[in-house]
C-alpha cells in the first residue's frame, strides 16, 4: 500500500515538474452507478473526481504520437451508503475520433474500502489493491470544457486468495481542460 502512495506521488511531482503553466491537465468531476446485478451490485451513487497530468507531452503529439504518450490520472470514486470508495491511479490513452469526438483508454491500480469476503451485500473483492480500467467516449464543447461516458472495472485477477467479484461502474464526467 505505501509502494502505491509513493508511486502516486512520484508520478504527481514528475508531472508539477514538467507543467509550465499549470499543475494539472485536466479536472473531471461526475458521478458513477455500479452496473452490476445480484449480490455483487453496489447501491447508491458515487461521486468522482479525476485529475490528469501531462508529462509525457500528449497534448503536443500528433496523430499515432499521442497514443504513446499517456497522461497520468490520479482520482476517487466516493462511495455512498456504505460502498466501497476507490482511490486510483494509472495511466490513460485518448485518442482523437475528430475536433469534437475523443475515445479514452486507462489502467492502472486502486485502493478501496469495500468488503473483501462474501457476505451477500455487495461485491466481495478478495483483497485491498485492484487493478482498475475504463473506456470512455467523450465530447469536446470547446478548447476547455468536455463531458465523457465512461465505464471502469476493478478486480484482482484472480491474483489474490479469496473472490474476485470485482466492482464495474458506469457514469459521466465534465471535464475542464486547463
Amino acid at each position: 500500500m505505501k509502494l502505491v502512495f509513493a508511486a502516486a506521488l512520484l508520478l504527481s511531482a514528475s508531472a508539477a515538474a514538467q507543467a509550465e503553466d499549470h499543475l494539472f491537465d485536466e479536472l473531471r468531476f461526475g458521478a458513477s452507478a455500479s452496473i452490476q446485478s445480484g449480490d455483487e451490485h453496489e447501491d447508491g451513487v458515487f461521486p468522482e473526481v479525476t485529475l490528469f497530468f501531462d508529462p509525457f507531452g500528449h497534448n503536443e503529439a500528433i496523430g499515432i504520437q499521442k497514443l504513446v504518450r499517456p497522461r497520468i490520472h490520479f482520482g476517487t470514486s466516493i462511495g455512498t451508503g456504505g460502498e466501497a470508495t476507490q482511490v486510483f491511479t494509472g495511466l490513460s490513452w485518448t485518442a482523437d475520433i475528430n475536433d469534437k469526438l475523443f475515445a479514452e483508454a486507462g489502467f492502472g491500480g486502486l485502493i478501496h474500502t469495500g468488503d473483501l469476503d462474501d457476505d451477500g451485500d455487495g461485491p466481495a473483492l478478495g483483497c485491498r489493491l485492484l487493478f482498475h480500467e475504463y473506456v470512455g467516449l467523450g465530447y469536446r464543447f470547446d478548447a476547455h470544457w468536455n463531458v465523457t461516458a465512461q465505464v471502469a472495472h476493478s478486480s484482482n485477477a484472480d491474483l489474490c486468495d479469496g473472490p474476485n467479484d470485482g466492482m464495474t461502474r458506469a457514469g459521466l464526467q465534465l471535464g475542464y481542460k486547463f
